[in-house]
């Protein structure tokens, strides 16, 4: 019987064994947006039965990567704080028949003698209805006696998510369609240990661009990984959100969500059966829009923060409309300042006649700057200052050695911008100076 009528709970079980990667936390951020748009719980379950390869590391990354996501979970619990359960009920299972311990040669060729426990195949066809993939149905004959514990003490994977899912009362499962095979097994032992049946959901995998497995160089990274580049949460929610699922019953062509709209329009009915591609370009522009959706304070604030709080008021209210124009996330911003795009503002540029190409109109220029009230030194004012000797002149023969005097810099942005961030003062003095090369 399902759970249908039961309070919903859903549940993320990843292991310790890697860091917290984005297929994973899309399953994380499915099973949260169903169980919060219910009014139900998300659990997290570290499935930490796995000794040798289970880390701290990891599964501190875990903790890490969903507090990042605001995914909050309702309840935490660690399998390995669970043993004595999945003891109880391996025994009960031998003692009412329904699994048998067998001794059987150890893998290792040591050629000792492993007493390990096999489930008893009632060998049956099992049907189950999938919210996304319909009616599916399997013969678990082929399956055999199949393991769930290496002894008493080690019980394995099959066993022990029936048990917690049975005993957190867990009443919808979504997860990968790489666990749809898993399904009849731990199905077989719901039915032995009197579980009820939970809903179940299977959701595409993310793949590459080449519809390969998703790999590291496609993508499958830690999710902190992508905060350490800049990302912002809510852009790579947004993201995953769109990872094989959009809100098509409304025929709504909406691809920008924050979370509570995630939370409002998501429907599990409406994820794709499909595997969902994994799109770099459309994550740098997702992200692109919401850093453009940030209040305008903040966005000061990480940009002074970046440039060490070294940027005068001038050169903040400036640079911001022009950094924006360039980056889709804030690790783009960082790899400007470390490839020293902008060490012009704090020293000296380095400037050669070479560079300059000609001198011959900067004595001009400058007697126009200094036409200009300090008040009145604005871009605006400078460009209209400048603008039509510029264009009786050549455009690129007076404004290119004014660019270069003052950045020392094949690109920069326009010199009116720049020379207003500098100021009057070092504007001059850098004109002068280049002047002075000739």
């Amino acid at each position: 019987m399902n759970n249908i009528n039961k309070r919903v709970r859903t549940r993320i079980a990843p292991s310790p064994t890697g860091f917290f990667h984005l297929g994973t936390a899309r399953t994380a951020l499915f099973n949260y947006l169903f169980s919060k748009q219910q009014g139900g719980d998300f659990i997290l379950r570290i499935e930490d039965t796995d000794i040798k390869r289970s880390k701290p590391e990891f599964e501190a990354n875990i903790f890490e990567a969903l507090e990042w996501l605001n995914l909050t979970p309702t309840e935490t619990y660690r399998q390995s704080d669970r043993l004595d359960i999945y003891q109880t009920y391996l025994k009960q299972l031998i003692d009412s028949d329904q699994a048998y311990i067998s001794p059987e040669p150890a893998k290792d060729d040591s050629g000792q003698i492993k007493n390990i426990i096999r489930f008893k195949n009632p060998n049956k066809i099992i049907t189950f209805t999938d919210l996304i993939r319909g009616e599916i149905s399997f013969d678990t004959t082929e399956l055999g006696d199949f393991v769930i514990a290496k002894d008493l003490t080690e019980p394995l994977y099959h066993l022990v998510v029936v048990i917690d899912d049975h005993e957190m009362e867990i009443s919808h499962i979504i997860r990968g369609e790489d666990h749809i095979s898993n399904t009849p097994r731990q199905i077989l032992i719901m039915e032995a240990i009197g579980a009820s049946r939970p809903v179940y959901a299977h959701i595409p995998l993310i793949l590459a661009p080449d519809k390969s497995k998703l790999s590291k160089r496609h993508g499958a990274i830690a999710v902190t990984e992508y905060r350490n580049q800049g990302y912002l949460a809510e852009a790579v929610l947004n993201f995953m959100a769109i990872l094989g699922w959009s809100p098509q019953k409304t025929g709504s062509d909406q691809e920008i969500f924050n979370l509570d709209e995630l939370i409002n329009q998501f429907n599990l009915q409406e994820v794709s059966k499909s595997g969902a591609v994994f799109n770099l370009d459309k994550l740098n522009w997702i992200n692109r829009e919401h850093l453009l959706k940030l209040p305008p304070e903040e966005i000061t604030e990480i940009i002074n923060q970046k440039f060490s709080n070294k940027l005068t008021d001038r050169a903040l209210t400036k640079l911001k409309d022009i950094i924006l124009d360039r980056i889709n996330h804030w690790g783009e911003l960082d790899d400007m300042i470390k490839n020293e795009e902008f060490d012009y503002l704090f020293t000296e540029p380095t400037v050669t006649l070479e560079n300059l190409k000609s001198t011959q109109y900067l004595p001009r220029v400058i007697e126009l700057l200094k036409s200009i009230e300090a008040k009145d030194f604005t871009a605006d004012k400078i460009k209209e200052t400048l603008w039509p000797f510029a264009t009786e002149m050549g455009r690129g023969e007076v404004l290119w050695p004014m660019r270069m005097a003052l950045t020392g810099k094949l690109k920069s942005p326009d010199p009116f911008t720049i020379a207003e961030i500098l100021g009057p003062d070092k504007t001059l003095k850098r004109l002068n100076f280049a002047l002075s090369l000739a």
